[in-house]
């Protein structure tokens, strides 16, 4: 054996003994929208937007996540994050959960969900606070929260100038109610941490949090009726043609007015369980009607 095949023996020796690993990626925080991109072969097209207010499902994110957000973030399931598909990262927002009432801050810092009949997928202990089953698909309403979202992008690398007015508050109210499902310590109480407000989080600061509080907020549960929801035209016509493209799923066509413009949109429903909306959701999605999604009304 020659003695550069001896030192590199040694070397591997020394490593297996003393346990030597890469070192841990950096966390550096940035902006992030991105190209389209294509997951679980359905397109997504990233776009910025501070008055977002939708509804659908979440899911819980799994274990065995990049060390990183999408974001330059420390993944970390005890925080109050959550992925989304195609919102500008990052991003603070308001997830409510419409079976239960209750409703949470949370930072949107990574690219998500990978399962294109999720609307967001949170961090177990978003879910664990909300009373989210891991799979379950809980009905919930997201709605981003402009200031402070302007104010968690202001000042990053690759951030465009937005202009800051307000951040989240960092302290809360607490009461003494019971706690969601899965996070009860005895006595009634709420988790360690946890706290429950009776009125939402008002803007005091132009400081953007990198880890929100965890203010759980009660309010009246609301659960609505699932929906698969296509394409919205400005032209009856076009609506009618995707209307038959679907017509062995029994789609209709409403006509909401969209500012003052009146809109024609193609929906299926009500379906009953969340196993069916998938199942019609995949059909939409198979059949080339990539905007297809899932909503709560």
């Amino acid at each position: 054996m020659n003695m550069m095949v001896l030192r590199r023996a040694v070397c591997g020796v020394l490593l297996l003994a003393f346990g030597c690993t890469k070192p841990a990626p950096q966390p550096a925080v940035h902006y992030v929208l991105g190209k389209p991109y294509q997951a679980s072969g359905v397109w997504h097209y990233p776009a910025d937007s501070y008055e977002l207010d939708e509804t659908g499902l979440a899911d819980v994110l799994p274990d065995g996540h990049a060390a990183l957000t999408s974001d330059g973030e420390v993944f970390d399931q005890g925080a109050m994050a959550a992925a989304h598909a195609t919102l500008q990262l990052p991003a603070i927002a308001r997830l409510t959960d419409l079976e239960t009432g209750r409703s949470v801050l949370l930072r949107l810092n990574d690219r998500g969900t990978g399962n294109p009949r999720r609307l967001v997928e949170v961090t177990r202990r978003v879910a664990m606070l909300l009373g989210i089953s891991p799979g379950g698909g809980a009905q919930v309403r997201l709605q981003v929260l402009s200031n402070e979202s302007r104010a968690a992008v202001d000042g990053l690398p690759d951030a465009p100038h937005l202009g800051v007015v307000a951040a989240p508050r960092g302290a809360v109210e607490a009461t003494d109610l019971p706690p969601p499902p899965g996070s009860r310590q005895g006595g009634g109480h709420l988790a360690p941490g946890a706290h429950l407000a009776t009125e939402q989080a008002t803007p005091t600061t132009a400081v953007p949090l990198l880890r929100l509080p965890e203010a759980v907020t009660q309010g009246p549960a609301q659960p609505g009726r699932l929906w698969v929801r296509l394409d919205t035209f400005e032209e009856y016509q076009y609506a009618a043609v995707q209307r038959a493209k679907l017509s062995g799923l029994g789609p209709a066509i409403v006509s909401p007015r969209i500012g003052r413009t009146q809109a024609f949109r193609v929906q299926i429903g009500p379906i009953a369980t969340v196993a069916q909306a998938d199942a019609v959701l995949n059909q939409a999605l198979a059949a080339g009607i990539p905007d297809a999604r899932i909503v709560v009304e």
